[in-house]
């Protein structure tokens, strides 16, 4: 843990100096606020991993029919279930965990961030960067109430009171954050099989279980620790509020309440209803080739296919049906043989011909000049 407590402290004392430009240095609102800038800063880091997440849920949520077969299927063999169920995650490429990684991969910040603040409040450091600060630390109150203290060691000191109702205040608003977070998921944006069976059950821990854990847990966090689990919160409500809203699974409510939107665009627009809405019937407004039929070319013919006629008209002529259109390129074809034969004759009848000509008057000069 020693990497991440010197990791935590320097963001702390990193953002405290970029704040201390505005309040006072021994300020509670310089710290509190680069609690939240640490907080920001994790899961601006940790936005790969939600991209993740996203795509593991949906995938998830694409998969519940092929998982109730398997479940029909083997559902006698729980050992063969189970390799069945584990191969078409693998084929998928979907991890049923994933959607557990950005929580779990904080624990260990949150951890750090728990024990340098526990740390502070009794004056000590886990690391030289916090030692300048420890005593700002210990001693930083927003509403009254040290940042370094918790609801269960307050005693009933001076302060103490406040104390107590700032963290009740920010685990109430911790937990609440959280349970409508999974609860908008859950409801906007997972179709009803995926409300059912196993994904139901790692579902609904997430939506009572971590709250429940987090109000229990949340009386012995420091107010620090509460900040930053408020402003995580907050994050998450927002990142996944952006995400139903511009890409919601298909099946959803949510996936219909986005189609319902640009339906009711495209008519403010003067646009046909369903452009731009994958699946529409592409029937009358929603056509969405309107360009004319290319004229097809006409092939080149060979002598062979000249003398037999067209192609198209072999197959009437071998079931015995002469269609009247089969017997009109037949002139034509016909005068396409005579015109070149024409050609060759007068072209052969010229040239003795002038030939002959030449010869008359030779022979007709030749007398007179005796």
């Amino acid at each position: 843990m020693t990497p991440l407590y010197w990791a935590v402290s320097a963001l702390l004392v990193g953002w405290h100096w970029l704040l201390s430009q505005v309040f006072d240095k021994d300020s509670g609102w310089a710290w509190a606020l680069s609690i939240a800038g640490l907080t920001i800063v994790i899961r601006t880091l940790l936005i790969p991993l939600f991209v993740r997440q996203i795509r593991s849920s949906r995938n998830m949520q694409l998969l519940q029919p092929k998982m109730k077969e398997l479940q029909k299927k083997y559902g006698h063999d729980r050992e063969k279930l189970g390799q069945e169920m584990m191969k078409l995650y693998k084929d998928t490429g979907t991890n049923p965990f994933s959607s557990c990684l950005p929580l779990l991969l904080q624990s260990p910040i949150f951890l750090a961030l728990f024990r340098v603040l526990d740390y502070a409040s009794k004056g000590k450091t886990h690391s030289s960067i916090m030692d300048p600060y420890v005593n700002s630390l210990q001693h930083a109150k927003i509403f009254g109430a040290e940042i370094s203290q918790t609801f269960l060691k307050a005693g009933s000191g001076p302060g103490s009171t406040n104390v107590k109702i700032v963290a009740v205040v920010l685990i109430i608003l911790m937990t609440a954050t959280m349970f409508i977070t999974q609860l908008q998921l859950m409801r906007k944006n997972m179709p009803k099989e995926a409300l059912e069976g196993q994904a139901a059950q790692m579902q609904k821990i997430m939506l009572y279980v971590f709250p429940v854990f987090f109000l229990i847990g949340g009386f012995n966090f420091p107010i620090g620790v509460l900040i930053y689990w408020f402003v995580s919160n907050l994050w998450t409500m927002g990142q996944q509020f952006y995400v139903i809203r511009r890409n919601p699974a298909p099946g959803t409510p949510a996936y219909d309440a986005m189609e319902a939107r640009k339906r009711e665009h495209n008519l403010r627009a003067g646009r046909p209803t369903d452009e731009g809405i994958v699946g529409a019937d592409a029937e009358g407004d929603t056509l969405t080739d309107r360009r004319p039929g290319q004229r097809q070319q006409p092939k080149r013919q060979s002598r062979s296919d000249r003398k037999t006629g067209p192609v198209g008209s072999e197959p009437a002529a071998a079931n015995g049906q002469a269609a009247p259109q089969d017997a009109a390129p037949k002139p034509q074809a016909a005068a396409a043989k005579k015109q070149p034969a024409a050609k060759k004759a007068t072209s052969g009848k010229r040239q003795p011909a002038g030939k002959t000509a030449a010869q008359r008057r030779a022979a007709q000069k030749k007398p007179g000049s005796r």
